[in-house]
C-alpha cells in the first residue's frame, strides 16, 4: 500500500482511519528496528506504539523532502535510543586502551555471518547483547552512525562508543562460533 500526501494530510488532521492505514502500512517494519534494540517482542512492540504517538504527534513537521518510510523510521530510531538510554544508563566506561593492541586492530572488521545462518537467530543474538553493546552496535552497524555521534546521542565518549561497537562484534563472533560448533557437533 502506498501512502499518499492525502493520507499524511488526514493523519495530521487526527483522522483515525488514516492513522490506522499510516500504522498498519510501516508497522511490520518498524517493529523490525525496534526488535533490534529491545531485549524481547513485548519490549519492542512497547517502543513502538510510544515511537509511533510521536509520529503522530510529528507528522506536520515532516516536508516530504525524503521518503516518508525514511522520516518514520527516523523517528522510531530515536524514540528507541531515547527509551533504551533512560533505562539502560551505561555504567562501564572502559577506555579503548585498556584492550589489547591487537584487538583494537579488529575493531573495524565486520562480523562474518555464515550464508545460511538464520535471521531470527541472528536478532535474538543482537537481543542478547548487553544494553550498551547492543545500543551502539545498531547505531553503527544498522543506522550507520558514526562515533562522535553515538557519543554525543548516548552522553558518553567516542572511545566509550568504540570500546562498546568492539565488545558487541567480538561478543556476537563468540556466540556465532559457539553456534558453529554446537552445530558441527550434532
Amino acid at each position: 500500500m502506498i501512502i499518499d500526501e492525502q493520507i499524511v494530510k488526514d493523519c495530521i488532521a487526527g483522522k483515525r482511519q488514516a492513522q490506522r492505514l499510516l500504522f498498519e502500512t510501516f508497522a511490520p517494519l518498524m517493529l523490525g528496528v525496534c526488535s533490534r534494540y529491545c531485549r524481547d517482542r513485548d519490549e519492542a512492540e512497547d517502543v513502538l506504539q510510544e515511537a509511533f504517538i510521536k509520529v503522530f504527534q510529528n507528522l506536520h513537521s515532516f516536508r516530504g523532502e525524503g521518503s516518508l518510510a525514511g522520516w518514520i523510521k527516523r523517528v522510531i530510531v530515536n524514540h528507541a535510543i531515547n527509551y533504551i538510554n533512560k533505562r539502560n544508563r551505561m555504567v562501564r566506561h572502559e577506555k579503548i586502551d585498556e584492550i589489547n593492541e591487537t584487538e583494537i586492530i579488529k575493531l573495524n572488521e565486520p562480523v562474518e555471518f555464515p550464508d545460511e545462518y538464520n535471521p531470527a537467530l541472528l536478532l535474538k543474538l543482537i537481543q542478547e547483547l548487553p544494553a550498551g553493546y547492543r545500543t551502539v552496535f545498531n547505531m553503527h552497524v544498522f543506522e550507520d552512525y558514526g562515533h562522535k555521534e553515538i557519543a554525543e546521542t548516548l552522553g558518553i565518549s567516542e572511545n566509550t562508543s568504540k570500546t562498546q561497537l568492539f565488545k558487541a562484534r567480538r561478543w556476537l563472533r563468540n556466540k556465532i562460533e559457539e553456534t558453529r560448533q554446537k552445530k558441527n557437533s550434532k
